[in-house]
């Protein structure tokens, strides 16, 4: 197995996910429940940060690896469930957006692991639409969690506000861009069905 330092900053973006988990299972009066938030909120964004840093020191320092290309997306998927299922529990976003970006993130990720064995990975490659719709999603997140005022602004602007609304836009982008995918991978299920009729 591959070591090198994107691959580090990846299982550093995995190992935050216990302790994101952690931030709530934390003995009653350690933490406020601002404090856990604010914490919680900081982990998530660090946590995205070392998404975008991966990928631009595998690609700056030439230390690309299949073992990196497997984990990075794994460790994404990983720990927005994980953010998306304590919102649900602590109330915060509605179950059916979770399951939607869930189960979209699920679907897709057998659909291109099945086209890569194929050999037709290029026809479910990462598009524009996607990366729009985790910009979305990475920034719902974070708001939901710290869930207070925000700096500087007249009371009653809160984080919960914007995020719930960026999450529901996050989940019509992933229900947009899982069709997209669904929609390029459908030339070559056809064209495999053809060939196992004849």
């Amino acid at each position: 197995m591959p070591f090198n330092l994107p691959i580090f900053l990846t299982w550093l973006r995995v190992a935050a996910i216990p302790l994101l988990v952690a931030l709530y299972y934390l003995p009653l009066g350690w933490l406020s429940v601002a404090e856990r938030d604010f914490l919680s909120a900081l982990v998530f964004v660090i946590a995205s940060l070392t998404d975008w840093a991966d990928g631009y020191l595998a690609r700056r320092l030439n230390q690309t690896s299949t073992f990196g290309a497997f984990l990075d997306p794994v460790a994404d998927k990983l720990i927005v469930a994980a953010a998306l299922i304590i919102l649900v529990d602590l109330g915060r976003a509605d179950a059916i957006v979770a399951i939607i970006i869930i189960g979209r993130e699920i679907t897709i990720s057998a659909l291109r692991e099945w086209m890569a064995k194929i050999g037709a990975g290029r026809n479910v490659a990462v598009s524009m639409l996607g990366k729009i719709k985790t910009g979305v999603q990475m920034t719902a997140i974070p708001l939901l969690l710290y869930h207070g005022q925000i700096p500087f602004m007249p009371k009653g602007w809160e984080t919960g506000g914007i995020g719930s609304l960026l999450l529901w836009f996050a989940a019509l982008m992933t229900l947009w861009s899982m069709g997209y995918y669904l929609y390029k991978a459908l030339p070559v299920i056809a064209k495999l069905e053809r060939k196992r009729t004849k």
